[in-house]
Formats: C-alpha cells, structure tokens, sequence
C-alpha cells in the first residue's frame, strides 16, 4: 500500500540517538538522562562519584554498538584467541575507550558545557584490582591489540572483589590496606548471571562401563560453586572490534540453607555462600599457610575450568564438532597459573563428553600453547600431590594417565637415562611428591615461548632444557610489547602531539613510523621542544609528589627513577647503595661539582616477603636522612612514591630521565617497565637483562648505560665460589656505605634493623649486588656527565623514542598470531542492530 501523499512530502528530521549520538548536544543529554535515570540523583544532589558514573554510561552506551557487532560476527565460523590469565592490570578504562573512541575532545566539551571538570570526574575512577604486576599489565596491554588489530579473541580470568592490596608507608614500613575497587560499583561491566557454569572441588572419582562396555571415569565431587561471568568490552583503537574480557565470580549453588535456618542454625544457613564466595574475594592469598596454598589452588582451578566450558558452550551452540575445538579456540596459558587446563579439557572431552583418549589428547595439545615468565626456578609452580589429589581427585588422575604415556615416549629416547626420566616427570618424587605445574603446560601445549630473546635462549639451556632437548620444534620466541595508546596516547599527551605534528598519527598504530623522528634530532628547535615538553611532565610530577608526600623536589634535577614490584633480583637495594654513595661523596665534600639528582622509587612487596619489606623501610629510612640534611637536600631528594599501580605509572614513566633496569644479568624474563619508559624518552642504565638486551640492540649502545656482569659472567662467578666479603673489603666507597646502614644511622641508632639485609649481602649475595656495586657507580658517573650536555641528552633521548617501534605490543601479537595462534584478522562492519530504535530478535 502507497504512503499517503502527505506523508511523502514531509521532510524527514533525524533525531540523534542519546545512546549513540556524538553531537555536543547529545552528549550533554545523554548525561544528564544517566545521572537521573540509572544513578537516580538531581544535579543538586549528586557527588562526584555519580557525574563519572554518568559519564562512564555515556561511554559504554557507545561502545556497545561495537561490542554487540563484534560478538555477531564472531558467531560465524572464526577462529578465536582465548588469553587465559590469573591477572589482566588493565587500568581505569574511562580515558582509555575516549580515545580508542576518538571523542575525546567532544566529550570534554561536553562535561564543560554542563558545568563540570572532565579532569576531576577521570579521578573518580578506582583502578580496577584485577593484577599485581608485569604479567597482569602485559595481558592487558595485549588485550588490547588484539582488538586494535581486529583478531578474534576473550580474555578469561577472576573478578577479584578485592585487588592485590593498597600500600600505605607508616613509619617507613610497608602496611596492606583492602583494596574495595568495587565499592561504588563498575559501570565498566554487565553480569551475564544466565550463563553461569558450575565447577566441582574434592570428593571422588567413580570408574565404571558405560551402556556399551566403555570404560568410564565420573567425578562425584564434595562442593560445587558456581561461577558467574561478568562481561569487560576491551575496544581497539577506532577500529569497530570490541573483544570481550571475561571474568569470572564465585557463588553457592544455593546462597541460603532454610533447614539450617529453620532449626536455629542461623550462622549455618549462609555459611555455603560465604565459602563459595571467599573463592573470589582476593588477589593472591598469602600462600605462606596450607589455607593460602589451598585457596590459589581453587582460584586457578576455578576459572579455567569457567573458561573451558564457556568454550565448550559457545562451540556447541554453533552445531560444530567437539573434534573441532583446536580449530576453533587457541588457548594462550599466560604462565604456569592456569596449566591446569591442560587436565581440565581432557576430563571435560574424555568423561564428560566421552571422546576416546587419543583424539582428546589430540584436540588438547594443538589447542594450548605455554607462554614461560620466570627464569627462577622456585617460582615454577608446583603443588603437593596431598592437596592436589583432595582437591582434584579427578585431574590427579589424568595427570598419572598423561605422565605414564608420556614417560613411555621418554624412556624409547632415552632408555637408560634415568636422571632425565625425572626431571620430565610431571609428578616430583625428590621427597614429598608434587605436581609440576610447568612440565603439565609443556607437554600439554603444542607451542612453548619465552618472552625476550635472551629468556628464551636461557630457558632452553636452563629450567627447561629438558624439555628443549625432547620437543625442540615446540619453543620460540614472541618478546614482550607495551600499547602505545595507553603509554604514550594517554600518559603523554603532550609528547604524543609534538610527534603528531611532525610525522603524522600513524605511528599510534604502526609503532615503527617513529623512526622518522631520525630526521629531526639535528633539529635544535624541535630538541628545544621535547625538551620544553620533558620540563613540563617533570613538573607535573613534582607537584602531585609536593601535594601527596609534603616533598619539595626540583624538576630541574635528573629524575632518576626506579618504580617495579619490590624483589631481591630487581635489586633495589642496589640503587640504594647508589644514593648513599651519592650522599656521602656530597657529605664528605660539600664543594662537589655533581648533577643534582632526585631518586624516584615504587613498587609493591608480597605481603609475605620480609626481605622486600625491609627494602622499602631503607629506601625510606634513607630519604629521611638525606631530605633533612641541609648540606645536600638542595642536590639530592629520595622519594618512595606508595601504591604503585597503572595510574602512577601513567604519572610516572613520562617524566623520568633515568630508566633504572638494574636486575641481576639472567633473572629477568623481559621486563615491560623498561620499555615504556625508553618510549616515553627515558634513557636506561641496565644490566644486559631481559629485554635490556634488545633495547641496547634497538636504540644503540652509545644511547644506553650498560654496566655489570654478563649472565655467563654471573654463572661462572658462582660456579668458582662467590665470596662477597671479599668484594666488601676490597672497596672502601662499598664498605663505607655498609658500615654505615650497620651502625644504626639510618635507622635512629638501631643497629639491628637492617642486620639481616646487610648479613644476606655480606655472607650470601644470591643476586651478586656486591660484584655489579663499582661497575653501577662508575656507570652512574657516566649518567652525571652525559646529563651536563644537555643537547647530546636530547639527541639520545628522541633516539630512543625514535628506535622502540620493536617494542609495541601490536607487533608481539602479530607474532603470536602468526607463528602460534594461526588465526588472521576478522573486520567488524557496524550494523544497525536496532534500526529505527527497535531492537530485532537477531
């Protein structure tokens, strides 16, 4: 039937949608709708809090339409990358998705316009505590060039209720405050309670014949949780492809007990859902404790068994095989944590959906691939067989099952060899038995891959050389990358237009245009204006270091700076050594003609780690002294900078001078640190660590300040016998600084508060301070020079930004994707899903 003539001539108005709309004066509507209609607040009545609530809905509202297309095309037959992690460190998410968005600018218009501080609403936001450190910073980072480059992919890990913890510093002790990032609730996410799954723990297995004389294994289990996902959308930068991060919380069967309750047992009746619930509330208990042990056991367990059903679902639901699934799904094991899986698909193909043995195996192998982080050994998980077997009868049985058969294929290569035999064991029989978490993940996974070159040369020659010799076509190499739209975009913004006027923004996504700025480093008006711009973030951080610390510091001083998890091997003890060396020089001749220096630190112990603990109160200890001492405070200031997390980070790597990369030569497996801050114009004084090596390689040896032994060198002084009282007595500068942590002056004339760190350097030195402390200095002295000229400075300062195209995480996942995953890029086209504002059953 014909339109009514009338009708046709009636001009057509589109309105703006105030879910997608871009017009200032959408955004201003859309605000004021999600401050009234979801936060239920007037303007006269709303805090802070609710405007960024507000705020971040009128972001989400916008990426759904991304999201949702992005997960429809991902129904048809793709393959999808699974990056199962026990952290993702992604960070405050509002700026983040403004300008993968590219609104950012508009939307600061539109918070002005409506009589508010973009700047302040942006500092409500609480930093998501899903991660501690580097690993769970590096998942996050690839996250998010996995969308940017549009390749299929689901992040799977814990909705932790409460992070790693806050750091507050009382009396130069580290104290562990609650992390509550979810108190005001996370606009961020979308429960999706439909598609919970339900994971067992303890019990037993039963074996009987199935109706057709097959011999079959079913778990009956003592406690079943149920796991409930919590959908994250993870934008990529103005592309359409919106992946999804996962995570997943724990929760009872049934949260209330009525016969408990009805008899008076009113502790009783809820006592399920506090236990289920405990699964999820934390970050890494401290398993110093059986209890602590237990509970990591159950959260690893936990959300890989989630993942992998909620794989098995989505494949399913498609009609597709289950024979399939290693052609559907690459299942990334960030780290030895979520190994377990490797037993976790084999019982869920064998038992629950009864696949023979040698097609499961099949399907699980070409399914996972093992990314290594550590090159110590003590922390290759592993667990006792007691716990594992109580926990998981089930699994402990399919490992003795893989072990059997895979010792069958040891013992044909190796016949006699019996050493061999055990080290590939995946059960350690050396005295009380455990289950090698590390060995699992390397037998069970088709790809094995370290994260720098040097890692992964020494993983093959150390802690899984074993495994090199009998699967040396499984290892390779994929170094680890940093986003620059997070670490560069977002942190620094004004470096980030400075190079975007002068080579255009392709470089925000093919890290290697930078080396254009090759062409202007002889350009002494472009130096002037990186330096201005260097100048400029120093100050910024001076200021929140005055306004948090009450700590006047002078940003035309070298910022040197060392900010990462508190640990032995990262030696921040070492810089220590450095700063009182710095100090009693200054002391013993006040006429010193030395660069003034402002040494910068941060980072978190395990709450556990008393040799960590006790860093940080020297470090602190040390800064009292030296900041409160008139003979030198004008040329050096120490500050400890607590709760190091992704938001400092944003605060701190930009403003850095001095990149300190100081971590024993083989004990690092990369380092992430490192490369934001060369990215973000630091130069590095580092050890030959790490990624340290393809940094050097990269921007150039005369752009570094390489000191200390090499990892052979440290390997070698071992093996001959390392005595580091000799070290100590050899060098008077080296005795002067201990002798003076030991008489008590830093600490009130306590002489026995840093007895234990000074008696661990003297008599064992696991991490060779002592044999690296005059190579550092001497270097350290090279730093004071090359800073006085402060052209040259400039010059090796835009080299290094100039040379870290290598160091972009888009080009580890292109890598990933291509030498490990095999999968390719899947475009999304943004479809009207609802046209006319009328959703459609799609």
């Amino acid at each position: 039937m014909n339109a009514p003539l009338e009708d046709s001539l009636t001009p057509q108005i589109r309105v703006e949608d105030d879910r997608t709309g871009l017009s200032i004066t959408t955004l201003r509507s859309a605000l004021a709708d999600n401050l009234f209609y979801i936060q239920g607040k007037f303007p006269g009545t709303a805090t802070k809090n609710d405007y960024y609530m507000a705020l971040a809905y009128t972001v989400r509202d916008r990426l759904l339409q991304r999201w949702l297309n992005t997960t429809q095309t991902y129904r048809k037959n793709v393959k999808v990358v699974c990056y199962l992690s026990a952290e993702f460190l992604i960070g405050p998410q509002l700026v983040n998705n403004l300008i993968n968005l590219g609104i950012y600018a508009k939307i600061r218009q539109a918070v002005e316009e409506s009589g508010l501080d973009l700047q302040e609403l942006i500092e409500q936001e609480e930093e998501p505590g899903l991660g501690n450190g580097g690993l769970g910073r590096l998942a996050a980072c690839y996250l998010d060039s996995l969308s940017s480059l549009e390749i299929p992919a689901i992040g799977y890990g814990i909705r932790y209720e409460f992070g790693i913890f806050d750091q507050e510093i009382r009396d130069g002790w580290q104290v562990e405050i609650t992390d509550k990032w979810l108190q005001y609730g996370n606009p961020w996410e979308i429960a999706r309670p439909e598609e919970f799954v339900e994971v067992k723990f303890g019990g037993r297995s039963e074996h009987y014949y199935d109706e057709k004389g097959n011999y079959r294994v079913r778990w009956i289990p003592d406690r079943v949780v149920k796991g409930v996902p919590y959908d994250t959308p993870i934008l990529g930068y103005q592309v359409n492809t919106a992946n999804t991060l996962r995570l997943w919380k724990a929760e009872a069967i049934e949260s209330f007990d009525f016969q408990a309750f009805n008899v008076g047992d009113y502790y009783g009746a809820v006592d399920a859902k506090i236990v289920s619930e405990n699964l999820t509330k934390i970050l890494y208990p401290n398993d110093e404790v059986i209890q602590g042990k237990e509970l990591r056991l159950q959260q690893q367990y936990f959300f890989v068994s989630c993942a992998l059903q909620d794989m098995i679902r989505l494949l399913l639901s498609t009609e597709v095989s289950l024979e399939t699934f290693h052609q559907q799904f690459a299942v990334q094991l960030n780290d030895t944590h979520p190994a377990i899986g490797v037993a976790e698909l084999m019982r869920l193909l064998v038992d629950e959906h009864r696949m023979d043995w040698d097609k499961a195996w099949h399907v699980t192998q070409n399914t996972f691939a093992f990314t290594n982080h550590t090159l110590l050994p003590e922390a290759l998980e592993k667990w006792s067989v007691e716990l594992f077997g109580r926990l998981l009868p089930r699994h402990l049985e399919i490992i003795y099952e893989i072990n059997q058969r895979f010792l069958d294929r040891v013992r044909m290569k190796y016949p006699r060899d019996l050493g061999k035999l055990s080290r590939l064991s995946l059960i350690d029989e050396s005295g009380e038995r455990y289950v090698r978490m590390a060995n699992l993940a390397c037998v069970g996974s088709h790809a094995i891959n370290g994260v720098a070159e040097l890692h992964t040369e020494l993983l093959k020659k150390t802690v899984l050389k074993d495994f090199y010799e009998f699967f040396p076509e499984k290892f390779t190499n994929v170094t680890n990358g940093v986003t620059p739209r997070r670490w560069m975009v977002l942190s620094n913004p004004r470096l980030t237009r400075l190079i975007t006027e002068k080579i255009g923004d392709r470089w925000i996504t093919n890290l290697d245009d930078l080396t254009n700025l090759e062409t202007l480093v002889d350009d002494a008006s472009f130096r002037q204006q990186w330096r201005q711009i260097k100048q400029e973030t120093k100050g910024d951080l001076a200021a929140y270091i005055r306004k948090k610390l009450d700590i006047i510091v002078d940003p035309k001083s070298l910022f040197d700076i060392q900010v990462k998890r508190i640990h032995e091997y990262k030696r921040q003890h070492l810089n220590v050594l450095h700063v009182i060396t710095f100090y009693n020089r200054l002391k013993h001749d006040r006429e010193l003609d030395i660069t003034p220096r402002t040494f910068i630190f941060g980072g978190k112990a395990a709450p556990g780690y008393f040799m960590a603990k006790l860093i940080i109160k020297l470090i602190v200890s040390v800064a009292n002294i030296v900041n409160n001492d008139p003979d030198v405070r004008d040329r050096m200031k120490v500050v400890f900078i607590p709760d190091f997390n992704v938001t400092l980070g944003q605060r701190i790597y930009p403003a850095a001078d001095l990149s300190e990369q100081i971590s024993t030569a083989g004990k690092e497996a990369s380092g992430t640190g490192n490369m934001k801050f060369a990215l973000n114009g630091a130069l590095t004084i580092g050890t030959l660590d790490g990624a340290n090596v393809e940094i050097r390689e990269e921007v150039g040896a005369e752009n570094f300040f390489l000191f200390g032994l090499t990892t052979e060198e440290v390997y070698e002084l071992k093996a001959r016998g390392y005595r580091p009282f000799e070290y100590y007595n050899q060098n008077a500068e080296l005795k002067a600084v201990i002798d003076l942590i030991s008489s008590g002056f830093f600490s009130r004339g306590n002489v026995d508060l840093f007895k234990p760190l000074v008696d661990n350097l003297l008599y064992r030195d696991d991490y060779m301070l002592l044999a690296d402390y005059q190579s550092y200095i001497d270097t350290q002295e090279k730093v004071n020079q090359a800073y006085r000229d402060r052209e040259n400075w400039t010059r090796m300062s835009i080299l290094n930004v100039a040379r870290m195209g290598k160091f972009s995480s888009d080009r580890s996942i292109r890598e990933y994707a291509q030498k490990i995953w095999k999968v390719e890029p899947v475009p999304v086209e943004l479809l009207q899903l609802c046209p006319g504002g009328r959703c459609l059953l799609v």
